[in-house]
């Protein structure tokens, strides 16, 4: 799946894909696991993920990445080093990547988010159920794209990260309130969405 997206701010020096991680074993199972303490050993890419990633990279049709950064959590890690061996890369894991903490809700059924997502749309700020904001994922997914700016030139940068944490990003990007984050098309796994 490629999407394209436009964002209003000023030329870029460097060009991004964004990619959410295979099919993980937490999607199979639909759990909710967004803390470091299960995500970065456990509840890495399913055999429906690691097919996505074999189907992706046999068809890929965007530009090849120069450097690879991924969440350091197992289901990210797994995708951006199969990716990164691809292309001969050495992925580098950034922890700004991560999946956004739901709290108390970690290890419940995924069914749970539509719970945090009702807070999202009324409130950027809001920490109900010991959740990470918006606002806050907001700003650090954006802080990893300043960062890079300021330190290259003229690559092509796969920063590969999960749904929500990208969903929040593009929104910002795009200049739209964080509450209207799940009013975009959800990012399936293992698509790539470049920003020009």
């Amino acid at each position: 799946m490629s999407i394209r997206f436009h964002s209003a701010p000023g030329r870029r020096h460097n060009r991004y894909l964004l990619m959410r991680h295979g099919h993980s074993q937490a999607n199979a199972r639909r759990l909710i696991i967004s803390t470091p303490a299960r995500g970065l050993a456990d509840y890495g890419l399913s055999e429906q993920g690691e097919a996505q990633l074999e189907a992706l990279l046999a068809d890929w049709h965007w530009p090849a990445p120069t450097r690879i950064l991924h969440s350091d959590f197992l289901r990210t890690t797994e995708t951006a080093r199969r990716v990164a061996a691809h292309f001969g890369l050495e992925p580098q894991p950034e922890p700004r990547l991560r999946e956004r903490d739901f709290g108390d809700l970690e290890g419940l059924a995924d069914s749970h988010y539509r719970r945090v997502w009702e807070h999202d749309a009324r409130d950027p700020e809001h920490r109900e159920y010991g959740v990470e904001s918006t606002a806050s994922v907001a700003a650090r997914m954006q802080g990893v794209i300043a960062s890079l700016e300021q330190a290259l030139r003229g690559e092509t940068v796969l920063l590969v990260s999960h749904g929500d944490p990208l969903q929040i990003m593009l929104t910002a990007l795009e200049g739209r309130l964080l509450t209207a984050h799940r009013a975009r098309e959800a990012l399936l796994p293992a698509s790539i969405t470049m920003l020009d």
